[in-house]
């Protein structure tokens, strides 16, 4: 059975380092990832226009160069759950997490009985219907990473409730829209932010779970202490944007 190796690294207390893909959704680029030797890619479906075509061809990449592809879903339906999971996502994540029984639902979802009710498919995931079916509910109940967005000040009110939740491994604290919702938008060291994060994070120690910070609000130093090791340090339009700007202040002067 293939070991998810985020899953593996935090299991370990070992940091996981995760590229994004957020607005050039290409399959070179999570190639380019895998080469340089990030442990994950992060396939963004909730605040882009990549198409179902455009992730599965982003999945395979990362199935080429053995790292792990994790897919934040829009919210909508069982179908945006199924579907990446099919496609050979090896983990994914559910924005906007309201409370403990949204959590729960996402789990049945994308868990197989006895943890949910996840359908019996199978295609890329299962090796092509090549897997054993045994091997193939074991390997999507226990390799593969279900995470939630904590954005919203309600999912903290109620973290005692998501991280009772079996079957989700991690909780990824979403700093721009959770300041929103504490009415400090962008103010990411504010209190309000600062004892919501520490809440998350102790929760998440007490009921044995995974917690992050999307970002490097606080810094990456300051996560690492308070247990955080999953972390997501770059995406592709960051990079091509600082690289093309670096490039035009470069530039020889031009005469005219």
């Amino acid at each position: 059975m293939r070991t998810n190796r985020v899953l593996q690294k935090l299991r370990e207390g070992k940091p996981v380092l995760v590229g994004a893909v957020w607005t050039v959704p290409h399959w070179k680029i999570v190639e380019m990832l895998g080469i340089a030797g990030y442990d994950a890619v992060w396939i963004e479906m909730e605040h882009s226009d990549t198409t179902w075509e455009q992730m599965s061809q982003m999945i395979l990449a990362a199935r080429a160069t053995g790292i792990e592809a994790i897919v934040r879903i829009p919210r909508g339906s069982y179908n945006n759950v199924i579907r990446p999971l099919e496609a050979g996502a090896t983990g994914l994540l559910l924005p906007h997490c309201t409370g403990g029984e949204d959590a729960r639902e996402f789990v049945r979802m994308a868990r197989f009985a006895p943890v949910g009710w996840r359908g019996i498919g199978g295609s890329v995931d299962m090796r092509y219907g090549t897997m054993p079916a045994e091997e193939y509910f074991e390997y999507g109940n226990r390799e593969i990473l279900l995470g939630v967005m904590i954005e919203r000040r309600e999912a903290v009110e109620n973290i005692d409730a998501i991280t009772a939740v079996d079957g989700l491994d991690l909780l990824l604290v979403g700093p721009a829209d959770l300041s929103q919702s504490y009415g400090v938008r962008g103010d990411y060291s504010h209190p309000l932010m600062r004892e919501a994060i520490a809440r998350v994070a102790e929760a998440s120690r007490t009921r044995g779970k995974h917690w992050a910070v999307a970002g490097k609000n606080p810094p990456y130093e300051e996560q690492y202490a308070m247990g955080a090791r999953f972390f997501n340090i770059v995406d592709e339009m960051t990079v091509l944007m600082e690289g093309f700007c670096r490039a035009k202040e470069a530039s020889p002067p031009v005469g005219g």
